[in-house]
């Protein structure tokens, strides 16, 4: 059985050769243009079956929560619509070339400085209607074949193992079959 290939990848294929420096996702989303977004997504995902990748991780869509985040270039909006909107059409593009998709950092990543130490104090109603709202548009309607957790703590839990979040509100609630 082949080893899987994964390449990080939100601005461009991130790999050690020659590849496209995709626009930052924030002037993709800026756009406002579905086929466009959709034509990056298709772009990225050519370029990794040129370099025989499997998956890309990308793309990221965190909201634009704190102006000193590291990732922010990574991240389209401060909007969970147009994040959510945007990222739908970015996978469908890549996803329709082969390449699995994953969006990420599912959620409230706000810095790269100690990241994993990082503790996103925010209540229920801001994580469903802003921190969730942009991921829970691109999984039902992009339907990615994969999902990064963030590496940070939320409300103290740390998000790669928080049950009521990936049980129970991305495999319950929203009905998510993918990795």
């Amino acid at each position: 059985i082949p080893n899987i290939q994964t390449a990080d990848g939100p601005a461009g294929l991130r790999v050690s050769t020659h590849t496209t420096c995709f626009p930052c996702e924030t002037l993709i989303a800026c756009t406002w243009n579905p086929g466009i977004q959709r034509n990056v997504g298709k772009a990225m995902g050519e370029e990794c079956t040129q370099h025989n990748i499997d998956i890309l991780l990308a793309p990221a869509l965190n909201i634009h929560r704190d102006p000193l985040c590291g990732r922010n270039f990574e991240y389209y909006s401060e909007d969970p619509l147009v994040s959510g909107k945007t990222a739908v059409q970015v996978v469908k593009g890549i996803e329709s070339t082969g390449v699995a998709a994953t969006i990420k950092h599912f959620i409230c990543n706000n810095t790269e400085r100690f990241r994993i130490f990082s503790n996103s104090i925010v209540s229920e109603r801001a994580l469903r209607e802003i921190y969730l709202k942009g991921f829970e548009i691109a999984v039902k309607e992009g339907k990615p074949k994969c999902l990064m957790t963030s590496y940070n703590l939320i409300n103290n839990i740390r998000s790669s193992s928080n049950f009521g979040l990936l049980n129970g509100i991305l495999r319950e609630e929203w009905k998510y079959k993918g990795v």
